[in-house]
């Protein structure tokens, strides 16, 4: 009997994003699961699973064959997208690593990384300087999801590269005092409430600035939709900052508040409650009236 993979909850995710029809080039595939998923599931014909190590890329053939997959998915040995082959796959999935790890990826190869139709990414750190990275290189944002799974939070997101608009894309935060319902789906471009192209790497204001801030660190679209597991995320942050402040009171003799880490963690606080009730309004209780 051959053998059915079952996904986790941020997997599924991932693979949930992927365009029906489109070949699939899977970098750090670990035990190729998402690939086996897809092609099982016929959403995708073929698939490139591809890992750096050569101990899991072992696991992925074992799965592949076990599924009687061989002849729809190829294993390669590579260093991020080093052995791909521009025109075999359309989606690129990059999931579960640093964010710092998957920009040295996309900039190592970047005529590679442009020449897929989309990406979905699911970075595990460094959210806010990924985000802004990818807004440098000319990515946009189509969809955003987050997933909460045994107590930790999984932001992913598919973007497309804009053609020649590397900065640009439309505002998709703060651009109506009526915006679409709270939605516990995935988030797309379609559902955003478009406004007029604005440069997003030179000319901010301080006001400006401080939006784009906040787009990076939790995402245009998750932000716009109002996500219901964003906000749990907020309020984990808001926790966390709480717990932070307190232990620095205790330990701190001389006035917490001159330490430079102590305003930091501040401020982060206010960025936050900001978020929340801007985003999310009164009512939703947690830090109102804290400042």
């Amino acid at each position: 009997m051959r053998e059915k993979i079952v996904l986790s909850k941020r997997l599924q995710a991932v693979a949930s994003m992927v365009t029906a029809g489109n070949r699939v080039c899977d970098i750090g595939c670990d035990h190729g699961f998402v690939p086996i998923c897809l092609v099982q599931q016929k959403i995708s014909p073929g698939a490139l699973a591809m890992d750096v190590r050569e101990g899991p890329l072992s696991q992925a053939r074992m799965h592949i064959a076990a599924c009687g997959l061989e002849t729809y998915i190829e294993t390669r040995l590579s260093d991020g997208l080093a052995a791909f082959r521009m025109g075999e796959a359309d989606t690129l999935i990059c999931a579960g690593m640093g964010g710092r790890l998957m920009m040295r990826i996309l900039s190592e190869e970047e005529e590679k990384a442009a020449s897929f139709r989309e990406l979905i990414l699911q970075p595990q750190s460094e959210l806010q300087q990924f985000r802004a990275f990818l807004r440098g290189q000319g990515y946009l944002p189509v969809e955003e999801n987050m997933i909460e799974e045994d107590g930790k939070f999984y932001p992913m997101m598919k973007v497309v590269k804009r053609n020649g608009t590397a900065g640009h894309r439309k505002e998709a935060y703060f651009t109506s005092k009526h915006d679409a319902p709270k939605s516990a789906g995935t988030v797309k471009t379609s559902d955003i409430i478009e406004i007029q192209d604005k440069t997003l790497t030179q000319g901010y204001s301080i006001e400006g600035g401080w939006r784009q801030q906040m787009e990076d660190r939790y995402g245009p679209l998750l932000l716009q939709k109002k996500h219901p597991v964003l906000y749990r995320y907020l309020e984990r942050e808001l926790r966390i900052c709480d717990d932070v402040l307190d232990r620095m009171r205790q330990q701190a003799s001389d006035g917490p508040e001159k330490n430079g880490r102590y305003e930091e963690i501040e401020e982060q606080k206010r960025n936050c409650l900001r978020v929340m009730r801007e985003r999310y309004g009164q009512g939703y209780g947690y830090g109102e009236n804290q400042d």
